[in-house]
C-alpha cells in the first residue's frame, strides 16, 4: 500500500512541476501591476509637457505682440504736407486694437497690460518720458518710470535694463513698449503656480512728427 502511494505521487510529480513552470512563466499579473504604477506617471509627464509647450507659446506670442505694437506706434502720424504730422489719441487706440486682435485666446485685456511710452530728449539734453498710454485691466506700472520722468535735468538715463538703456536722439522719439501678462495655465497646469510674462520692445519713429503733445480726437488711454 505504501509503495502504491509512492508510485502514485511519483507519477503526479511531472504534472505538478509543469503547472509550477507555467505559473513561473505567466507574467500577466506583473504587467498589470507595472502598468498601474507607470500610467499615472506617463499621464503626468504628458500633461506637463503640454503645459510647458503652451507656456512657451504664450511667451512667444507676448514678445511678438510687443514688437508689433512698438513698430505700429513708430509709424502712426496724421497731417498734411503743410505741417508736421501729428500723433493722435485715435492712432494710439488703433495700436491697442491691434494688440487685442493679436492676443486672441489669451484674454489679454483681463489678464494683461501694455504700456506705451514716448521717450524723447528734454530741453536740457536728458531723457524724458513725454507721454504714456496704457491698455489692459491688469494693475501694472512701467518698470522704468511714469509719464513726466526726466522732464528736467539729465539724471534719467533712458528706458530699459540698467546699463542697456534705450535712448532717444534730439528731435526724434522712441516708442517704448512694455507688456505684463499674467499667464493662465491650462486646466491641469495649476501646479506651475502663478507666472508673469514680461516683454519689452522699442522702435524709433519713422519720420519727423509734431512732438509737442498727443492731439485729438480719440479717448485718452490713461495709465491708472
Amino acid at each position: 500500500m505504501r509503495l502504491k502511494t509512492i508510485l502514485t505521487r511519483a507519477r503526479a510529480l511531472p504534472a505538478r512541476l509543469a503547472r509550477r513552470a507555467r505559473l513561473a512563466r505567466d507574467t500577466r499579473g506583473t504587467v498589470i501591476i507595472e502598468m498601474a504604477f507607470a500610467v499615472p506617471l506617463l499621464v503626468l509627464l504628458g500633461f506637463g509637457g503640454l503645459e510647458m509647450a503652451y507656456l512657451t507659446l504664450a511667451n512667444t506670442r507676448i514678445s511678438q505682440i510687443g514688437l508689433s505694437a512698438a513698430d505700429n506706434a513708430s509709424r502712426i502720424a496724421a497731417g498734411t504736407s503743410l505741417s508736421l504730422p501729428q500723433i493722435r489719441e485715435l492712432d494710439i487706440n488703433e495700436v491697442f486694437t491691434g494688440v487685442e486682435e493679436q492676443a486672441r485666446g489669451l484674454e489679454f485685456k483681463k489678464h494683461g497690460r501694455i504700456i506705451l511710452s514716448s521717450l524723447e530728449r528734454n530741453p536740457e539734453g536728458g531723457q524724458w518720458i513725454h507721454w504714456q498710454r496704457c491698455y489692459g485691466d491688469l494693475k501694472a506700472a512701467s518698470s522704468y518710470g511714469l509719464e513726466g520722468k526726466g522732464k528736467t535735468g539729465t539724471d534719467f538715463k533712458g528706458m530699459g535694463p540698467e546699463g542697456r538703456e534705450v535712448t532717444a536722439a534730439a528731435g526724434t522719439a522712441v516708442m517704448f513698449v512694455e507688456i505684463v501678462y499674467e499667464y493662465q495655465p491650462l486646466a491641469f497646469g495649476s501646479w506651475l503656480g502663478p507666472r508673469t510674462i514680461r516683454s519689452t520692445a522699442a522702435f524709433n519713429i519713422r519720420e519727423s512728427r509734431d512732438l509737442s503733445k498727443v492731439h485729438g480726437p480719440g479717448i485718452k488711454s490713461v495709465c491708472t
